[in-house]
């Protein structure tokens, strides 16, 4: 299982792309997705649950819920946002899950997504994301996020998301939420797929993104922004990550989401 990072923590992030016959191994992320299939057939599997999409069927993804593909003839489109687009739900859903992911969006709710581009404003794009969650929440039974495990990455992802900037180590991770450091190793690497400290790592990188391309603030400053004490080391960890400076990342098209 793969935590994906791509635009990890654009509070702004909004993304749609259609696509046939996709096959995609395990992974999660920070953003909600809703996937709809335009044609033929599809195996979702979200949780360890099979879920079989036909024409005009569709799955609800919710951040950090582990999911991937598998199709041999279809085609469809699928929508990312983060979860600050629709804030009042992403608060009243943040320790719940839904009982079963697939729905079957109106054709009206449909035709308002499909006509809410990228380039629309944030007012027209919250619009149609908000409606997207009140069809969804009709039919939708939810229920608390299960499992002391799955609360724990919960616990350990939000404690990343607020101490990236200063002491973000997996020792302090530990003292604060009350488990060995041996244990959380484990525990974390098993859940998210790599070290704890290539996150925190890949993490910061994602913000500093973030930051060049939506802020003005100079190189130096985004890496004491971003937890990093050395600007050599941000650079370094930069290019290893991106495969660019963060002045040639500044000056570059933006990176466009893994699929």
């Amino acid at each position: 299982m793969i935590y994906e990072f791509s635009r990890f923590g654009w509070t702004d992030y909004y993304h749609i792309k259609q696509g046939e016959d996709l096959t995609f191994y395990a992974h999660m992320h920070r953003a909600f997705e809703l996937f709809l299939t335009l044609d033929g057939e599809i195996t979702v599997t979200i949780d360890k649950k099979d879920f079989v999409l036909n024409k005009g069927e569709a799955v609800l993804i919710f951040p950090n819920q582990p999911h991937s593909y598998s199709s041999q003839k279809e085609k469809h489109v699928y929508w990312a946002f983060s979860p600050e687009l629709v804030r009042e739900f992403s608060s009243q859903t943040a320790k719940m899950l839904p009982d079963s992911n697939k729905f079957t969006p109106s054709e009206d709710l449909v035709n308002l997504l499909l006509n809410t581009k990228e380039s629309d404003s944030i007012l027209k794009k919250k619009g149609a994301l908000y409606s997207l969650c009140a069809e969804f929440s009709e039919s939708a039974k939810f229920i608390n996020r299960g499992g002391t495990s799955a609360l724990l990455i919960d616990d350990i992802l939000t404690f990343v998301e607020n101490n990236y900037s200063k002491d973000c180590s997996l020792s302090y991770a530990a003292k604060q939420l009350g488990y060995s450091y041996s244990y959380l190793s484990r525990h974390f690497q098993k859940s998210i797929g790599i070290p704890f400290n290539s996150f925190v790592n890949q993490f910061r990188i994602s913000k500093a993104c973030y930051l060049l391309k939506n802020t003005d603030i100079s190189i130096l400053e985004c890496a004491i922004e971003c937890g990093y004490s050395s600007v050599y080391s941000f650079i370094r960890n930069f290019k290893l990550i991106c495969k660019s400076t963060p002045s040639e990342y500044r000056s570059s098209k933006p990176v466009l989401p893994l699929f």
